[in-house]
């Protein structure tokens, strides 16, 4: 166990899909609450140019489901006809079973969840280059993260997704979402059932870290 009590809130966090809650209401001061906690992330620049859209209305929360369940659909039929997308012996192959339950299960009952939040950011990408783009996204996602960390140790579970986004207009309508907004992520959520998480299997680090130069795995020259 890490000396540093942060470090277990953060490798514990779950997308949690199957121990959501349905039947039990989030209180709005809550997620408020959690949102105060978001806004101390940081932004390029101080810009601060975040937008939080908090969805309890039941019909647009009906009306985002089906969106999302319509996308995951085509997701889904796709990867049926390409087989394994991990090698043997990757731990993502062993988990994918599992993930794919629990997302289908996500997509078939989304339309319960008491509330659901979109992580937008004022203006657009599309054009922009690499530098615009990693500060936009940069400026929206440590905001979303710490939502999701702040709301992990008041009790409510949520999956990041944007699955959503397949055809960004329905939702934009559907919410009356301005065109010059983008949204970054959507966070389906509800109270946890169950105990506490624990850490995910994930690649080795040393397969993925860097020193110095790409390529280079250790400190050492």
């Amino acid at each position: 166990m890490s000396r540093y009590e942060s470090d277990f809130i953060l490798t514990t966090t779950r997308s949690v899909r199957l121990r959501l809650d349905f039947e039990r209401p989030i209180e709005p001061e809550l997620i408020n609450e959690c949102l105060e906690v978001a806004l101390q992330a940081p932004t390029a620049s101080n810009s601060q140019q975040w937008q939080w859209l908090v969805i309890t209305d039941p019909e647009k929360i009906r009306g985002v489901a089906d969106i999302y369940r319509d996308s995951f659909m085509q997701l889904a039929a796709m990867r049926a006809d390409d087989g394994p997308r991990w090698p043997e012996g990757d731990s993502r192959r062993a988990a994918e079973p599992g993930v794919t339950r629990s997302a289908t299960y996500l997509a078939e009952n989304m339309h319960r969840c008491p509330a659901l939040l979109i992580a937008c950011i004022n203006g657009r990408v599309e054009d922009a280059g690499p530098m615009a783009q990693a500060g936009t996204y940069g400026s929206i996602i440590p905001g979303a993260w710490s939502f999701m960390l702040a709301a992990r140790s008041r009790g409510i579970g949520m999956a990041w997704t944007t699955l959503h986004l397949r055809d960004e207009s329905r939702s934009r309508d559907l919410l009356g979402i301005p065109a010059d907004v983008t949204q970054a992520v959507l966070l389906p959520m509800a109270y946890f059932t169950g105990s506490e998480f624990k850490q995910g299997p994930r690649i080795p680090l040393e397969q993925v870290v860097h020193w110095n130069e790409w390529g280079q795995r250790t400190p050492e020259a």
